[in-house]
């Protein structure tokens, strides 16, 4: 499969729609559940998810509702949206091509933040009509979740090796041409023209990055991280080579936020579990509703 893979928000809707837009076979709804009546305004033209986006591996494939099991060789040209905890999990020989995007760390935070207030908003909705609250949706501090995610899906490229093509979420709304050229080139396959005719840059959410959210979580980390940061996401954009002294940097700056992972980890695992118990008990007292979409189920 062509996987789409990153962080939620980091445009991994957008490559969706245009791997759509080129003749690529979409896996998954544009809209999922209510996802149109509810956080349509996180993504006007669609998030195009699927059960599939928690990776490709044994829980997921045969679906565990229908049982239809994907073959390999009959997905070689379809088109998958699996965030990078999942693509960690996804078997290997599901893997042909990924298309990875990045987003800077601060307009992820304000993304994201906009994503949950939007959630938030849902689910006010949802008691003022009579449906009963729900526990709150399980965050983990956004900047850490950024990075552990995308210096997971380096480890993971590092180590398993398959083709891959990292691209800048900014690279494509202000150059799509040159952007989509050099990613459907390397492809080998698809209606580029199509796919550029597809990218409205008017969709942006997010451009400023000194929003006071991301400032007062850039001062919780050692200025010399934030340089690694920031250079991880200059090394996609510029398609810069990756050097082992880069590496070693990122290896470095894994190491002096370990304490804080573990933490964060750790709390919101304790978190989801306490969540899944008090939808449990509401489920078995009868007032459990179609929930809003949470954070960790959507982009």
């Amino acid at each position: 499969m062509i996987i789409v893979t990153g962080t939620k928000r980091s445009g991994t809707s957008m490559w969706m729609q245009l791997l759509n837009a080129a003749g690529f076979p979409p896996i998954g709804n544009a809209f999922p559940r209510n996802w149109d009546k509810t956080i349509k305004d996180a993504n006007p033209a669609g998030f195009w998810e699927s059960e599939l986006r928690r990776g490709i591996y044994y829980q997921t494939n045969p679906d565990p509702k229908t049982g239809t099991y994907l073959f390999p060789q009959d997905t070689r040209r379809h088109a998958v949206k699996v965030f990078i905890p999942g693509l960690i999990k996804t078997d290997r020989a599901f893997i042909d091509r990924v298309v990875a995007t990045v987003r800077p760390w601060r307009q992820y935070v304000r993304s994201l933040g906009r994503l949950y207030a939007m959630e938030r908003e849902a689910q006010r909705k949802a008691r003022k009509k009579g449906k009963g609250e729900l526990p709150a949706p399980v965050v983990m501090p956004p900047v850490i979740e950024w990075w552990v995610e995308n210096f997971s899906l380096f480890s993971d490229i590092v180590t398993r090796r398959y083709p891959f093509y990292m691209v800048a979420y900014e690279s494509v709304l202000e150059d799509p041409e040159k952007t989509l050229r050099d990613v459907f080139r390397w492809l080998g396959d698809g209606d580029v023209e199509a796919a550029i005719a597809q990218v409205e840059p008017a969709l942006r959410t997010q451009n400023d990055t000194s929003d006071e959210t991301a400032t007062d979580q850039e001062s919780e980390i050692e200025p010399e991280v934030v340089e690694v940061f920031d250079a991880l996401y200059e090394v996609v954009r510029n398609q810069t080579p990756l050097q082992q002294s880069f590496v070693d940097q990122l290896n470095e700056a894994n190491q002096r936020l370990s304490e804080r992972i573990e933490t964060a980890v750790r709390e919101t695992a304790r978190a989801h579990l306490e969540r899944r118990r008090l939808l449990e008990a509401q489920r078995k007292a009868g007032k459990a509703e179609q929930k809003a979409p949470t954070a960790d189920e959507t982009e």
